[in-house]
């Protein structure tokens, strides 16, 4: 700065030389003009492109990771094996009601075949209802004791003073259908003496049947 006041100062007299000097001050002028325009635009930031970034959608694949893909055939692995398991489960437990169904069955139908065939006789010569219907009253009984079979419990109390037989029809009913029929016979009740046999229907085991006395007849 100092050299360009000496300049100007040299400038400063007449004629040529004044001249000379003027257009020397106007070029160092012009040059911290430029130096000051270079530097301003060196420390200008510069401004990033604002257009957004598309990958290429060709350079993707469609397959899952292996570490993934592994999970998922795992996931569908075991799901297959717990359904199977529980499929076999339940075909086991299906097979053990029925063989527990059919064993409460033949015990029962053992112990009621003596007198069966009896008491078809009488009640085929019964009119109505029986003259018995008081003497006996039913209790159904849980499927849980019966292996999924309905039954019920029916009990005979000898009203009379003399010793008496009993021919009982019992019949189930789904709603107002009689679905199913059994008879039974209990053999010589004491007077005043109670005495029980079991009642029960093969069919519609799904199904809560409602047993009832059709014919009671005492002999």
């Amino acid at each position: 700065m100092q050299r360009f006041l000496q300049v100007r100062e040299r400038a400063s007299g007449g004629g040529p030389n004044r001249r000379a000097g003027l257009a020397a001050i106007a070029l160092a002028g012009s040059v911290l003009v430029a130096a000051g325009c270079s530097s301003s635009s060196s420390t200008a930031p510069s401004t990033a492109s604002s257009r957004p970034f598309s990958p290429d959608a060709g350079s993707f694949s469609g397959e899952l990771p292996s570490s993934v893909a592994s999970a998922k055939s795992s996931l569908l692995e075991s799901a297959s094996a717990a359904a199977s398991a529980a499929s076999a489960a339940a075909s086991q437990a299906e097979a053990s009601r029925s063989a527990a169904a059919a064993s409460f069955e033949a015990s029962v139908s053992a112990q009621l075949a003596a007198g069966r065939a009896e008491a078809q006789s009488v009640l085929s010569g019964t009119a109505g209802a029986g003259n018995a219907l008081s003497d006996i009253t039913l209790t159904g009984l849980p499927k849980a004791q019966t292996a999924g079979l309905n039954a019920a419990l029916v009990t005979v109390v000898n009203s009379t003073s003399s010793k008496a037989s009993y021919a009982i029809k019992v019949e189930f009913l789904d709603g107002d259908q009689v679905v199913d029929t059994t008879i039974l016979g209990i053999k010589d009740v004491a007077p005043g003496a109670t005495a029980t046999a079991t009642a029960f229907s093969s069919i519609d085991r799904d199904k809560a049947l409602v047993p009832r006395v059709a014919q009671a007849q005492r002999y």
